[in-house]
């Protein structure tokens, strides 16, 4: 991504990282599409630099909003050298729990919308060989919880497809970044959380809990979105940005947790795992 006057498209901007990410990025004077559902909940930011900001409506479920948003940013700016793809809300649920209509909606934003925006994008960063991509996951897209087991597929999702797309891009000078926040005070675990009506009394220690403890926690999260919206700015002006970043110290350490769980699991599987393969052949 070009440093000099960079020029930012950023998703969700309404609540949350969203918001935080735009004025940081046009405090530090640059250009942005700020975008939302509803413009009008932007309309203060954009009013804070109204020559260098612009609001577009962009809900990422509709295909023809994301191509029409990026191409107004194109026809504003002349480029977009950042996408942060910010979009996005959590479900609580057990697995059995779990409405098909409310996953498959959360799929559509959490994972298709990222993936339209995304494509939406790179024709223009292919044809200046230069830009970063910065897909908004969680420390949900590296280890997993009781209750949001819907959510960590999305962000799961949303792990792999980056992870991919980095190896197809950065031949191309565009660069990847995907952002593992722990718990911030964000409306993720209160106004923007869906919850399933069903509960099961089989889940109420498990599942059930976890729901109990999302809900309380809003608005005492230990992350706090503005410091969060200075590091990803900082880390995307690295020489070389980061493939993944964690924010947070849950979610450091929770990430730790999971790479010690795993190394262990496989050393102790590991005979029988490589047991699985055809015998080398004989000479």
């Amino acid at each position: 991504m070009r440093h000099d006057d960079p020029v930012w498209m950023i998703t969700g901007c309404s609540t949350g990282f969203g918001r935080d990410l735009a004025r940081e990025v046009l405090a530090r004077g640059w250009r942005a599409a700020v975008t939302a559902r509803d413009p009008a909940k932007v309309a203060d930011i954009v009013a804070e630099a109204p020559d260098r900001a612009l609001a577009l409506r962009l809900d990422v479920d509709d295909a023809a909003q994301v191509h029409d948003a990026v191409a107004a940013a194109q026809r504003r700016f002349g480029r977009i050298d950042a996408l942060v793809n910010n979009a996005g809300y959590g479900y609580l649920a057990a697995i059995e729990e779990g409405e098909d209509a409310a996953v498959r909606a959360m799929f559509e934003t959490n994972v298709f919308g990222l993936i339209e925006a995304t494509k939406a994008v790179l024709p223009g960063m292919r044809a200046q060989r230069s830009g970063l991509i910065v897909n908004v996951s969680s420390i949900g897209g590296l280890t997993a919880f009781s209750a949001t087991g819907y959510y960590h597929a999305t962000k799961f999702a949303v792990e792999g497809l980056s992870e991919s797309l980095a190896l197809e891009v950065r031949p191309l000078g565009i660069d990847v970044m995907i952002v593992e926040p722990g718990p911030f005070r964000t409306h993720w675990a209160g106004a923007s959380i869906k919850e399933s009506p069903i509960q099961l009394d089989d889940y109420a220690s498990t599942a059930g809990v976890r729901r109990a403890q999302t809900r309380a926690r809003s608005g005492n999260q230990a992350g706090d979105p503005q410091r969060a919206a200075r590091a990803i700015v900082d880390a995307a002006l690295a020489p070389k940005p980061p493939l993944h970043l964690l924010l947070g110290n849950l979610a450091v350490d929770a990430a730790r947790a999971k790479i010690d769980a795993l190394r262990a699991e496989i050393d102790a599987w590991e005979a029988l795992s490589r047991g699985t393969d055809f015998p080398p052949a004989r000479g």
